[in-house]
């Protein structure tokens, strides 16, 4: 089952969404190819820190993060990863690796790479390593309230 902070906000604010089972993955890549879906259709949440602030940021799985274009656009001096030791206190009801892009429940900025705007969907990891969330963009963009910005480089 979704994360219940997650399916209690978004049963709250009435965004419908499909919850979608696969076998357990625990990289956004192996998600993908478990689900049968592509990698640019499956939201990679990334857990970063620009300078002293922790934010979010949302990038296709198939995709990778240009640090140098992310630092430039949001005027950031240093940015990288969070440790994942930090995760656990940070999302305390998610399995690591599998949180949810609602930086809002967290109390976190979230920034989205323009290229997931650009689908009617996002579909991304429901708090576990066995369950995503497919919703309508239009509803994510309300509820979350994501910088949009073009900052990312395909994979694969």
């Amino acid at each position: 089952m979704p994360v219940s902070k997650l399916k209690k906000y978004l049963d709250q604010n009435q965004a419908a969404y499909l919850v979608l089972k696969h076998p357990p993955a625990y990289t956004a890549e192996e998600t993908a190819l478990s689900a049968y879906l592509p990698g640019r259709d499956v939201a990679k949440t990334v857990i970063a820190r620009m300078d002293d602030t922790i934010v979010m940021v949302v990038i296709p799985a198939s995709h990778k993060i240009d640090f140098d274009v992310l630092r430039d656009i949001t005027g950031a001096r240093n940015i990288g990863l969070v440790a994942e030791a930090e995760l656990e206190n940070l999302f305390p009801d998610c399995q690591i690796g599998a949180m949810p892009p609602f930086g809002n429940l967290y109390f976190l900025n979230v920034y989205i790479d323009k290229s997931l705007t650009e689908q009617d969907v996002i579909i991304f990891n429901a708090g576990n390593h066995r369950e995503l969330i497919e919703m309508r963009y239009e509803d994510f963009q309300r509820l979350v309230c994501p910088h949009v910005i073009n900052f990312t480089a395909e994979i694969f």
